[in-house]
């Protein structure tokens, strides 16, 4: 797998060698932020959303609000979605195909998983257009600050070059072939999510047990087990901070996701499993917009 660094200084304010005009379809959490520093970057950006009040926000930042798909990816250099799933995608595609032209590249970011990808691309081949497999890593404050790292698979289309420089601080190149970028996704982000998962249910057991949580944490802190993971989740259970980078519904999404690619795999993934039964009583709870650390609630399931 190959390094690619973004060819861009850090910081905020980058601009790129080449100004393009950008579709962004999908403006939730990730999707904002991307579209900030593209428009930092110098780039026209068209953005739409299901519910129009998120696009609109970006309305202050120089972005052009579309009241429908097809309008936001007529005549643009580049079209992304970052949108909740592969279904949402689908339907946000679909409704675009009036504005699409063949040649068009579309940089597929959101975590859809394998199944959805390989009729995404399908899709894309139907249509002419260059399908870039290209999820990202990272949660809403590396959005916000530019930051991300995309994991990019399918054709090394130069017109992307400044799109990634913009929004992310390297591309990893998975492979050739749409769908190697989305598998590697899966890995990584299944990381994160039994990380955080294992960190709730710690804690709940420290305060199940009579344990002083405070305790519990300068017992974890400068020690083998120390990271600065643990250390942000953690203190988002300490704080009851549940501000989300990423949410308990998306966490309990990805789960699925993981399990049905590791089963058509032959791969047991035993701790994504009990991860999304957490988060789903955490959802059940009520916490499912929060921050994935509020998977916390899920050890007390007869509390609200």
């Amino acid at each position: 797998m190959e390094t690619v660094p973004a060819d861009a200084p850090e910081g905020r304010s980058r601009v790129s060698d080449a100004v393009s005009t950008v579709a962004l379809l999908g403006t939730g959490i990730m999707g904002s932020g991307m579209a900030r520093n593209l428009l930092r970057a110098g780039h026209e950006v068209r953005v739409w959303n299901r519910t129009r009040e998120k696009a609109a926000a970006l309305a202050a930042d120089g972005a052009v609000v579309a009241d429908a798909p097809a309008e936001a990816v007529a005549g643009a250099d580049v079209v992304l979605t970052m949108l909740a799933d592969g279904p949402a995608v689908a339907r946000a595609m679909a409704a675009a195909v009036e504005g699409l032209t063949a040649g068009q590249v579309w940089a597929q970011m959101g975590t859809v998983g394998v199944t959805a990808l390989d009729e995404l691309a399908a899709f894309a081949g139907e249509h002419g257009l260059v399908f870039v497999d290209a999820p990202v890593q990272g949660t809403r404050q590396p959005a916000e600050a530019g930051t991300l790292v995309v994991l990019a698979s399918g054709p090394a289309d130069p017109r992307l070059d400044p799109v990634f420089a913009a929004i992310g601080s390297k591309v990893l190149r998975a492979g050739d072939e749409p769908g190697a970028a989305t598998r590697l996704k899966l890995a990584t982000v299944g990381y994160a999510i039994t990380v955080t998962a294992a960190v709730g249910e710690a804690l709940a057991l420290a305060e199940g047990l009579g344990v002083d949580t405070d305790l519990f944490a300068q017992a974890l802190t400068g020690g083998p087990m120390d990271n600065p993971y643990l250390q942000a989740k953690m203190r988002a259970v300490l704080e009851r901070d549940f501000a989300p980078s990423f949410t308990v519904r998306g966490a309990e999404k990805d789960t699925g996701l993981i399990s049905e690619a590791a089963e058509e795999a032959g791969v047991r993934v035993d701790l994504a499993v009990a991860a999304r039964a957490r988060f789903h009583r955490a959802d059940a709870l009520g916490h499912g917009d929060a921050d994935m650390a509020a998977g916390y609630f899920a050890g007390f399931p007869e509390q609200p």
